[in-house]
């Protein structure tokens, strides 16, 4: 996990309409979060629970980003299936993801694969990490997030 206080690595990846977007082009709070698998049940259950609160997200001035390996195309479809109303951004390299300490090897099923971690950064409006979130429940994390932040926004 990288460390609070350190600069966040900057990032330039396709949405799931095929736009750039970069971490550079949002003001104020980010929440970079990195999830292994689109349209998976545990993926799912983070990304609604983001989409569920991003009226409150967006009320403190925070932006929600989603980074995974899948293709634009994949991501396309579970945004539209999900109704998600932020970025889902396509790092199939995994050059970000490894950047941001969530890519690697890991156990799935008995097996050893390469994947995105489920990890997540809250980067400050200075550009450095003020949370980081390592392996995380997918249950209620967006909510968890939004009280941890109470007291820094």
């Amino acid at each position: 996990m990288l460390d609070t206080g350190t600069d966040a690595p900057d990032f330039e990846l396709q949405n799931q309409h095929g736009e750039r977007v970069a971490l550079s082009d949002f003001d104020g709070w980010v929440v970079v979060y990195f999830y292994p698998r689109a349209d998976t049940p545990g993926c799912t259950t983070e990304a609604c629970g983001f989409r569920d609160a991003i009226d409150e997200f967006e009320a403190r001035g925070i932006s929600v980003v989603g980074i995974s390996d899948d293709p634009v195309s994949d991501l396309a479809a579970f945004a539209e299936e999900y109704d998600l109303p932020f970025d889902l951004l396509s790092d199939e390299s995994g050059e970000v993801s490894e950047a941001y300490d969530s890519y690697g090897e890991k156990n799935v099923f008995g097996n050893t694969v390469e994947g995105v971690f489920r990890n997540t950064y809250v980067v400050a409006p200075d550009g450095t990490i003020a949370r980081a979130y390592e392996d995380v429940s997918p249950e209620n994390h967006a909510e968890g997030i939004l009280l941890d932040l109470e007291d820094d926004l």
